[in-house]
């Protein structure tokens, strides 16, 4: 219903100057399509007051709301008086991004959605020099609806094939992009309940989010539970302005009308300092890996680490509260380093938590990605005695055009709780892993030997003997000539 209408985007993006790539394209749609959204709620939330008898004032004001500025309608239609062209840019640059980058001087509290609206707005810039090609994406975004859960399930279907080719277009995209396939697998081992609180402290495009909302919500939910899954069961925290504007855009879509994400670098908060209050159930993450974090950063962690990615897993350990459980997406070296910090953090998730389940992922199951990755679950409380290892073998080269699928994970997830051995999985007892180094490499014991190499000598007999049938055949053949 809405494939053309986000084509139609696409191509008239393309002849925008100021943007240039496919990043750029999510984020300027981002902003428009969470100004239509926005647009739309108040309209729903006026109608609900109305039947109610109860007064009820727009968050944003008359001249900046979509249906004033962007889509003045007369007679049914977009009237053709509408601002464009430079009326329009100016329009936008000059009075529309101060109005809404206000918002977050004026509210009070980082959840509320005013404070989200001026957020956005003070951390992106419209990058449109056209106002005539922003006139044509403003005409396609208005043709958007979010009125009922089907609309709303296209749209997010739609946006997420735009986060995901995101992902691929290279740069530091792939940050931003996590198989769903994935997700959806450890969501199903985690099995969050209503009640619970979820948080990603690397959120991203907030994928682990959405995908356990669409898990959590069903059709005959009460309306005590709904209310719990909209305000009191997903959070997370953000560095990057662009993957903070599309995590809550994604949000939005998925149905989370008040997404719960903070513009903030997790590893600024002392991990030491964590407190009952700050802590949730459940932990899903992919946090990035790669990448550095400055000495002060590292003075809030107890092991001290330039990777990122260990930095996240100490974080994430102290955001759980006892009996909390995790599923956490992260280079298989972590493993095996035989470096100090690697070994301390090792010995911390071994001794401080119960890590039950290793899944081993195929090179190529992130795009772009230079190094393999496993899943670690654990539950916080008890040391580990036993780990159940599960290496993912599709059976094909992963890539491209080959991404990882659901039937792809079913396995697994069939198997995880289980503790069986097959060609693929097979258990360890930490108490024998050798020396002191808590190494927890993936070394699969039941995988079938392969058939040894063969000496150049036999290859060479082999080589002879056919050439030998070959000559024997062609003497008959010519025989019957």
């Amino acid at each position: 219903m809405f494939e053309n209408v986000f084509n139609n985007i696409d191509r008239a993006l393309r002849t925008e100057q100021g943007v240039a790539s496919e990043l750029d394209y999510a984020e300027q749609t981002s902003w428009l399509l969470f100004l239509k959204y926005l647009d739309d709620l108040e309209g729903t939330r006026a109608d609900k007051a109305e039947l109610e008898s109860k007064p009820y004032t727009p968050i944003i004001e008359e001249g900046f709301r979509w249906r004033t500025w962007a889509a003045p309608i007369v007679g049914g239609v977009i009237d053709k008086d509408a601002m464009t062209g430079d009326d329009l840019i100016a329009f936008v640059n000059g009075k529309l991004f101060p109005y809404l980058a206000k918002f977050k001087e004026t509210t009070e509290g980082p959840d509320s959605t005013e404070y989200k609206i001026g957020e956005i707005f003070t951390e992106i810039i419209n990058k449109f020099r056209s106002g005539y090609v922003l006139r044509d994406v403003i005409d396609q975004i208005d043709a958007l609806r979010f009125g009922t859960q089907a609309e709303k399930h296209e749209l997010s279907d739609l946006y997420e094939s735009r986060i995901k080719r995101m992902g691929n277009a290279g740069r530091n995209g792939g940050e931003y992009y996590t198989p769903r396939p994935l997700i959806r697998a450890m969501i199903k081992v985690i099995d969050p309940k209503i009640g619970e609180t979820i948080y990603d402290g690397a959120v991203g495009s907030a994928g682990f989010l959405c995908e356990a909302y669409a898990y959590m919500r069903k059709d005959d939910i009460s309306a005590k539970d709904y209310e719990t899954l909209q305000k009191k069961t997903f959070y997370g925290q953000e560095k990057k302005s662009l993957a903070y504007v599309i995590g809550i855009m994604n949000m939005v879509l998925h149905g989370i009308e008040t997404p719960n994400i903070l513009h903030t670098n997790s590893l600024n908060e002392n991990v030491m300092d964590i407190q009952e209050k700050d802590r949730h159930d459940i932990v899903l993450a992919n946090p990035p890996f790669g990448g550095g974090e400055r000495k002060e950063v590292q003075q809030n962690f107890p092991i001290k680490s330039g990777e990122t990615a260990y930095l996240f897993l100490q974080h994430f350990i102290r955001k759980l509260k006892a009996g909390g459980r995790a599923a956490v997406v992260i280079k298989n070296t972590v493993l095996s380093n035989t470096d100090n910090a690697s070994i301390a953090l090792r010995r911390e998730l071994l001794e401080s938590c119960t890590l039950h389940t290793i899944l081993d992922m195929p090179g190529g199951t992130f795009q772009g990605a230079g190094v393999k990755t496993v899943v670690l679950f654990f539950e916080k409380g008890a040391p580990t005695r036993k780990i159940w290892y599960y290496q993912l073998d599709p059976g094909r080269n992963m890539g491209k055009t080959n991404p990882l699928n659901d039937d792809d994970m079913k396995e697994f997830v069939a198997l995880q709780g289980t503790s069986k051995q097959t060609e693929k999985s097979w258990s360890i007892k930490v108490a024998d892993v050798g020396g002191e180094t808590y190494d927890l490499s993936v070394n699969n014991p039941n995988a079938p030997e392969e058939a040894p190499l063969r000496s150049p000598e036999e290859i060479i007999d082999e080589l002879l003997a056919r050439d030998a049938e070959t000559a024997e055949i062609l003497a008959s053949i010519r025989g019957m000539l």
